[in-house]
């Protein structure tokens, strides 16, 4: 079992940065944040794995978003620059270990509003 806590989520205005943590209880292979807006599916928005070998973004966040690890503290983080109103969602962390088997934190939601 791996536990995920997010925290940093908020309401900032158009424009502005928002910085998302998540901490594991252990070491996972790969960490990543998803996001789902109501009424909308839950999607990827970024992911990278320990190495940071293989990283990737959702179009949408390209530029934007940049995701990082700490691998001895456990921890992804997720730096949100130039926010936009359509990045308003809930944003979930998620963890794989090397089993292959995903965790999921409990959200953390965040409003881009004026």
């Amino acid at each position: 079992q791996v536990q995920l806590v997010e925290s940093g989520g908020g309401l900032v205005q158009p424009g502005g940065s928002l910085r998302l943590s998540c901490a594991a209880s252990r070491f996972t292979f790969r960490m990543s944040w998803y996001r789902q807006a109501p009424g909308k599916e839950r999607e990827l928005v970024a992911s990278m794995t320990s190495t940071g070998g293989s990283t990737n973004y959702a179009d949408s966040v390209k530029g934007r978003f940049t995701i990082s690890r700490d691998n001895v503290k456990n921890t992804v983080s997720l730096q949100m620059n130039s926010l936009k109103p359509d990045d308003t969602a809930v944003y979930f962390c998620h963890a794989r270990d090397l089993a292959g088997l995903g965790y999921w934190g409990q959200g953390t939601q965040v409003t881009v509003s004026s």
